[in-house]
């Protein structure tokens, strides 16, 4: 099989290619690894590339196979992780060079996981410093580029995963989302990127931004991946005190192609906030189309997501500043000034402010709470716009001008403020040829539903099958 094809398979294809010993973890890996050289230089997807310490576990992965011990989908699967996810004896900045030199002793708990799984590192991505940013640029490492035109932001802060999984660089790729970072970079980039209930996927052993909002979460380019992959990662850590102790089922049960009977309700007011044409003609046809699987559709009203990036900031902004304070304080001077100013900001938010921001918080939530009684899930954009320019302040939509920050993270801090699962999957490309993705949310923990809906929608379009031109 040519190389670049087995970068674009999927990694529930590729696994049963391993399986059945059509392909070897070698050839996978040399492959993907070739790519990362072709593409590397435009793309800047990575931090740290481990080529030699792949070859060698992929060379085992195949002494394994051949032996008869295949240990299930992920063995000898690619995998990048966003480089704040410590990694026993490789370096993990958290996209800083403060940290340059920093090599964890140990594991954390998704990476142990992954290697348990028998899945295959093939280095730390790029990502928005401290994952305090929506865009992708980082003045320490170099800005991520979109692989569907390189002169346009990834999203963030996970970029660099969502470029990687976008350009056929990994099969899959791991972020962190607090504000959105998994799903931005998702819909920017055309990939599936799934953010899991807080607490399903364990957090311990990464760098925190703000310990009640952060989700890590699969960026991948279909669903069934993302379903495969939180087989491996979801269940209860000790090391976490966030952790649930849930059962987990195999997610990929729940890819039945059908949504017939699901309730999806879409949320009036994420269609009063400033939209692009584009973008909301690209989103309508996607419900229509999941409507005409069976799905019920219903406009729902979410009065106080009109409050939510002041509740999402206020937490947000005293919890990275408080994790952070001594850094600041420290090696300040060394930070990238927008990263300093936003955690500087957040030294200046007071206990009452606080208090006051969680209080809201919890109205949020029974508000969230009394519409999933009427409905399945709840569906609209990921993002009001395609992706901006590179270092840009801020987007025109329609008639108004907003903020980069605010317009990007619109309309996904409301599931991190809720923690409940919310998945991002391309629906449409804008005239310009930048990806569409559409967000779909649903219950805590009804990841299965989620992936349900999403998967029959992927499997009746093939927006998940374009390639961008890199």
């Amino acid at each position: 099989m040519d190389a670049l094809e087995l970068c674009y398979l999927s990694a529930g294809e590729l696994s049963r290619l391993i399986r059945d010993k059509e392909v070897s973890p070698v050839e996978v890996i040399d492959a993907h690894l070739a790519r990362i050289e072709a593409t590397e230089p435009t793309l800047n997807s990575f931090i740290t590339l481990l080529p030699e310490p792949a070859r060698a576990v992929a060379r085992r992965a195949e002494a394994q196979i051949q032996a008869g011990n295949y240990r299930g989908p992920l063995h000898g699967i690619p995998v990048g992780l966003k480089d704040l996810f410590n990694t026993a004896g490789v370096r993990t900045t958290s996209g800083s060079r403060v940290f340059d030199n920093f090599i964890p002793k140990e594991d954390c708990t998704v990476a142990a996981r992954f290697q348990q799984a028998g899945a295959i590192l093939l280095g730390k991505l790029n990502m928005h410093q401290f994952a305090y940013g929506p865009t992708g640029e980082n003045f320490d490492y170099g800005h991520m580029h979109n692989p569907w035109n390189p002169d346009l932001v990834t999203g963030g802060s996970s970029g660099g995963s969502g470029s990687a999984a976008a350009a056929g660089q990994c099969t899959i790729t791991m972020g962190s989302d607090t504000g959105g970072s998994v799903r931005i970079p998702a819909a920017l980039c055309g990939i599936v990127g799934l953010k899991p209930t807080y607490g399903l996927v364990s957090r311990a052993g990464l760098t925190p931004l703000s310990w009640c909002l952060d989700h890590p979460g699969p960026m991948v380019r279909t669903v069934e991946d993302a379903a495969l992959t939180l087989n491996a990662i979801a269940g209860y850590d000790p090391k976490d005190v966030a952790s649930a102790g849930r059962e987990i089922p195999d997610y990929t049960a729940a890819l039945t192609g059908s949504v017939q009977g699901l309730r999806i309700g879409l949320p009036r007011e994420y269609f009063d906030a400033p939209l692009d044409a584009e973008v909301a003609a690209a989103v309508a046809a996607a419900v229509s189309q999941l409507e005409g699987l069976g799905a019920t559709v219903t406009e729902v009203s979410l009065p106080m997501f009109r409050d939510s990036q002041a509740i999402s900031g206020a937490i947000l902004m005293a919890e990275a500043a408080a994790y952070h304070r001594e850094l600041l304080a420290r090696d300040g001077d060394k930070l990238t000034p927008s990263v300093r100013l936003r955690l500087e900001a957040g030294l200046f938010v007071t206990a009452a402010d606080y208090l006051k921001a969680q209080q809201a918080r919890s109205k949020f939530n029974q508000e969230m709470a009394r519409l999933f009684q009427e409905v399945d899930l709840l569906a609209g954009p990921t993002e009001p716009v395609t992706a901006p320019p590179i270092l840009a302040s801020e987007v025109t939509i329609g008639d108004r001008t907003v903020g980069v920050t605010g317009a990007l993270t619109q309309y996904t801090r409301p599931y991190n403020i809720s923690g409940t699962p919310a998945i991002s999957l391309p629906c449409g490309f804008s005239e310009s040829g930048m990806p569409i993705g559409l967000q779909l949310a649903g219950k805590p923990f009804d990841e299965a539903t989620v992936l349900r809906a999403a998967y029959a929608y992927e499997q009746a379009t093939d927006w998940h099958r374009r390639r961008p031109p890199i």
